[in-house]
């Protein structure tokens, strides 16, 4: 049975272990991945017992914009709704905001549009990434 979190006691093995099998360049940086996660404004936690099956994030400025800049699966657990669990949980926290924000790229494209996420207008998604892995 999965549950779902809030807490902020995120063991950096579990947080490591979660991005390393999602192939994310930020498990190559743990300590400021941790860091990160810990001062997001929300953060939300999936477990299978003690171990970290999933994990999303927001931050924001308070009132009027909200970006999700992380929401990982575990690849083994992906299709069965962890995931779209998380972005409820968090979403709900956001409602009514002008502007709820985020980045998709590849297979997610599609599962944001579930979530109610549309293409930004004619909108370009830009960058300064130090990663290697889009």
């Amino acid at each position: 049975m999965i549950t779902y979190s809030e807490s902020r006691d995120l063991p950096l093995d579990s947080l490591l272990r979660l991005y390393s099998a999602n192939a994310w360049s930020a498990a190559e940086k743990p300590v400021v991945l941790r860091n990160g996660l810990l001062n997001s404004d929300s953060l939300q936690t999936a477990w299978d017992c003690d171990r970290l099956v999933g994990l999303g994030n927001a931050i924001t400025d308070g009132h009027l914009v909200v970006y999700y800049p992380h929401l990982l699966v575990a690849p083994e657990y992906q299709g069965q709704g962890i995931g779209s669990q998380l972005m409820t949980r968090l979403m709900s926290k956001y409602e009514g905001f002008h502007q709820q924000i985020l980045v998709a790229d590849g297979r997610a494209i599609e599962f944001y549009k579930k979530c109610g996420f549309v293409r930004a207008g004619m909108t370009e998604p830009m960058w300064i990434y130090s990663g290697q892995d889009h």
